[in-house]
């Protein structure tokens, strides 16, 4: 049996077998109310989106998890919560591959296998008026999807790949889970405590030709 995935301090998992998507699961979350860190995670959703309205194929065995987060900056800061996530699904990559060689980051915020895509990030966010009358986000949405076990056959230069079609034959579902919201933990206390620099620099140096290829 696969072990259950390992939820870090502070986070909440809600887990379905099928949704829309979990983006919108976790937006309606966000306008409810729920508490930050709040993780949704589907076995396989049925609309699922990428960016610029593009469809997300969702097969079961893949991974499509949307976090809710409610940081207390400007909607133009929160857009660096993008850079954090591909920092983490790099990690969470390079694990299961045992390797970081084959691993890049590319502009805007792909991670590649082999120059091939194996996942998609899709923020979304509201924000209200602070006492001072800026902008603030109120909630805010990460969602993410890694190919694990299937992948789209996108025609073209780039191309995408999976965990499995990578190489990564061992790694089950939950522990891919598991590895990403470990190391998002890790990238979002860093981005939090000591800001964007520190993010940019450690993306810039996983990434090629200063990410513009």
């Amino acid at each position: 049996p696969m072990p259950e995935p390992h939820i870090p301090d502070g986070y909440r998992l809600l887990a379905v077998d099928a949704v829309a998507s979990t983006n919108d699961e976790a937006k309606q979350l966000g306008m409810d109310g729920a508490p930050a860190r709040t993780v949704v995670w589907a076995r396989s959703q049925t609309s699922g989106r990428g960016r610029r309205g593009r469809t997300w194929v969702s097969p079961p065995g893949n991974l499509f998890t949307s976090v809710l987060l409610r940081p207390q900056c400007a909607p133009v800061v929160a857009a660096q919560v993008s850079f954090v996530a591909s920092l983490a699904i790099f990690d969470m990559v390079t694990k299961a591959l045992g390797e970081a060689d084959k691993v890049l980051c590319k502009w805007p915020n792909d991670v590649l296998v082999d120059g091939r895509k194996i996942s998609g990030i899709l923020l979304e966010s509201a924000s209200g008026t602070s006492p001072t009358g800026a902008s603030v986000i109120d909630w805010l949405v990460l969602g993410v999807g890694v190919n694990v076990e299937h992948h789209p056959d996108i025609q073209g230069p780039q191309g995408s790949t999976s965990l499995l079609a990578s190489g990564a034959l061992d790694y089950d579902l939950n522990t891919t889970l598991s590895d990403y919201l470990a190391a998002l933990d890790i990238w979002l206390e860093v981005w939090e405590t000591k800001g964007f620099a520190l993010i940019r620099e450690a993306w810039l140096a996983r990434t090629f030709a200063l990410g513009y290829s």
